[in-house]
């Protein structure tokens, strides 16, 4: 897969017969690059890229039982929302209320992905639990507005709306959690750096990476096997402040988790090819608040759940017991 994305890169941006050297080379595929990780349109290339992935029998299976979950929760009778947020964009979540509710869950869901594909296999679990939950779509990504994502740099601001959206609906004294898988963990990571309600109760962040300059550059280097110096750097940085108004290394986890004021649940697999493990470890490290970190062995990008649903589960009661 990686090599694939790398030549379809480097030929969406040189044409035949052109002679050009290595860093001119690294060069255009980080401006491709930039534009396939915030671009609303999805590239043809993302497509071919999962088809050649679903072949795999290992994550074949998965993806169909996700589709399947994701379908269940799509009938599963949410309450669409629509709010605006601090900067005018439109915004969408879906609203499942809970009887007798214990807590709140605000979901948000990663890169180029959705709010029933990312919380499917785990929604019954939280309804199960006493939740009621509020599942994001975030801002570029299905019928959000936006003509970008922001890798976390804007969609904390939308978290905060969010929560004052639940708030304003009378649940201003009831814990709230804020729970994101891949770049919706880096989300409410980021999140966690303002002065947030006293009734935000805690943090789940499920394999979320340090900041977007960091991802970007493990991608390069790991994925693509290019090397990705401050010359790329600043190149992708200057597109995304044109892009977002922010650039890429101008906020982090790190940085929020260094101000963090509410409980943090960690989770992360192990045999995470996309996000490495490691980054999870760098956010436990700079957390200053009480923190717990659950360790998936054998879980890929997003599976820890599906790996092992028993400890997964536990680990997020055990987190909601001790700070509701």
């Amino acid at each position: 897969m990686n090599k694939h994305i790398k030549n379809a890169l480097i030929g969406a941006g040189i044409t035949a017969g052109t002679i050009i050297t290595a860093g001119t080379v690294a060069s255009l595929i980080t401006k491709k690059l930039v534009s396939v990780a915030l671009d609303r349109e999805e590239p043809e290339i993302m497509n071919a890229s999962r088809e050649q992935l679903s072949g795999k029998p290992v994550m074949k299976e998965f993806f169909e039982i996700q589709e399947q979950a994701a379908q269940k929760l799509e009938n599963a009778g949410c309450e669409a929302i629509e709010i605006t947020a601090h900067d005018g964009e439109r915004l969408v979540g879906h609203w499942h209320s809970c009887e007798n509710a214990k807590r709140i869950i605000i979901a948000m869901h990663g890169w180029r992905s959705s709010w029933v594909k990312d919380f499917g296999l785990i929604s019954d679990f939280l309804f199960q639990s006493g939740c009621c939950v509020l599942f994001v779509e975030q801002r570029g990504q299905n019928n959000s507005g936006g003509n970008y994502m922001g890798f976390g740099l804007l969609e904390r601001y939308d978290c905060l709306d969010w929560i004052r959206w639940v708030n304003q609906q009378g649940y201003d004294n009831m814990p709230i959690y804020l729970c994101g898988v891949s770049m919706g963990a880096s989300t409410v990571l980021m999140t966690a750096g303002f002065d947030l309600p006293e009734n935000v109760h805690g943090i789940i962040a499920d394999c979320g990476y340090t900041s977007p300059n960091a991802i970007w550059k493990y991608v390069m280097e790991n994925n693509l096997r290019l090397y990705y110096d401050d010359i790329q750097g600043e190149i992708a940085a200057d597109i995304c402040r044109r892009k977002i108004q922010i650039g890429p290394k101008d906020y982090s986890c790190t940085s929020a988790m260094a101000k963090c004021k509410v409980p943090v649940l960690f989770i992360h697999g192990t045999d995470d090819d996309f996000v490495p493990i490691e980054m999870t470890y760098e956010n436990y490290k700079a957390c200053t608040a009480p923190k717990r970190l659950l360790v998936v062995p054998g879980a890929g990008h997003g599976m820890s759940y599906v790996v092992n649903r028993d400890a997964y589960e536990q680990e997020v009661i055990q987190f909601w017991n001790s700070f509701d």
